[in-house]
């Protein structure tokens, strides 16, 4: 396959231009073990030089390291990028394994005025709502981040992990250019009720953990055995055991068409969730996450890739056999409240 740059798409009506796939921050300096802070540099200037423009942090990654680690990638090339980054969770004082979900108004803009210095920037390209306080009504909360684009700190809204009716009901506040959510091979709740919303607002897909967090890859088999004691994929569901063992088995037909193009199986996961802008008649602009600059380069590769209806219909039956849920806590999630 060719290292031509990847084709641009626009994040909803009126939206950032952006290349059609974007990159998942969170890895490079949090959540998935040790990192090596130059190759994860590399990483980020493989995915520009290759037409990746779409940056994904967040607040709550390394409770703001991540945000600092890419400032001065940022800062360098910041014509050239879209920056995304979300508000809204944090780690609770008195128990470090307990999350905090706020949407309130005065935390909003605390949280904006922290992620603007953190990221050395005077506006953010892209700000999510990252998780759903269900005690702010959502109006209030997409209302304060209206403000926000009125005060120049914030140019575009996006939302994380809301049903389809939250969608609605913020999207008649503001136009929200984005929703993020889990999508994959391996996690397909949200094309029930979410993707019809979006497609009917003109609001774009960005789908994280695109390659179900390595899973789909083969980059390992069992989190609890083959992972770091860090690495927070050791404590979901779906990764360890008889659960991890019942869904490595289903990867026979990732690896089988894999093999009849060429290409590796993450490869074939990510032509997938591409592919699924023109089977839902709807923008899709995956973020997957890597500190390689190889494998960034292998992931931007995939948008080329098309697979046949027949390859579809053989991919269809995997997420409804998937063992385990994404989250121990699934309360946290548009499923868990459509």
């Amino acid at each position: 396959m060719t290292d031509a740059r990847i084709a641009t798409v626009r994040l909803g009506a009126q939206g950032p231009v952006t290349g059609v796939q974007g990159l998942g921050c969170m890895g490079i300096s949090a959540a998935y073990g040790p990192t090596d802070t130059g190759r994860a540099r590399s990483t980020l200037e493989r995915a520009l030089e290759l037409g990746v423009t779409l940056y994904d942090t967040a607040d709550f990654y390394g409770s703001g390291e991540n945000e600092r680690f890419l400032a001065p990638f940022f800062e360098a090339h910041r014509d050239e990028v879209v920056i995304a980054t979300k508000f809204a969770l944090s780690w609770h004082p008195d128990d470090p394994t307990k999350r905090i979900i706020r949407n309130d108004p005065p935390y909003i803009r605390q949280a904006v005025e922290a992620s603007l210095r953190r990221l050395g920037v005077d506006v953010i390209d892209l700000y999510y709502m990252h998780r759903r306080d269900v005690d702010v009504p959502i109006e209030e909360t997409v209302g304060t981040m209206a403000d926000l684009v009125r005060e120049g700190k914030v140019k575009h809204l996006g939302l994380s992990e809301v049903t389809a009716d939250e969608l609605r009901a913020a999207h008649a506040v503001h136009p929200v250019a984005a929703v993020q959510s889990e999508w994959s091979l391996f996690s397909r709740d949200i094309e029930a009720r979410v993707v019809p919303a979006a497609r009917d607002l003109g609001v774009a897909l960005v789908p994280y953990s695109p390659l179900g967090r390595g899973f789909l890859t083969g980059a390992f088999a069992d989190a609890a055995r083959d992972l770091t004691a860090g690495d927070f994929r050791r404590h979901m569901p779906r990764y360890s055991g008889d659960n991890a063992a019942a869904n490595a088995a289903l990867l026979a037909p990732v690896r089988a068409i894999a093999e009849a193009h060429g290409a590796t199986p993450g490869q074939i996961a990510l032509a997938w969730i591409q592919q699924r802008a023109a089977v839902d008649g709807l923008t899709v602009v995956p973020i997957p996450g890597t500190r390689s600059p190889d494998r960034v380069a292998e992931n931007a590769a995939a948008t080329r890739i098309t697979l046949t209806d027949a390859e579809l219909a053989r991919l269809e039956p995997l997420a409804a056999e998937v063992a385990g849920d994404r989250y121990t806590d699934m309360t946290f999630t548009s499923a868990g409240r459509e």
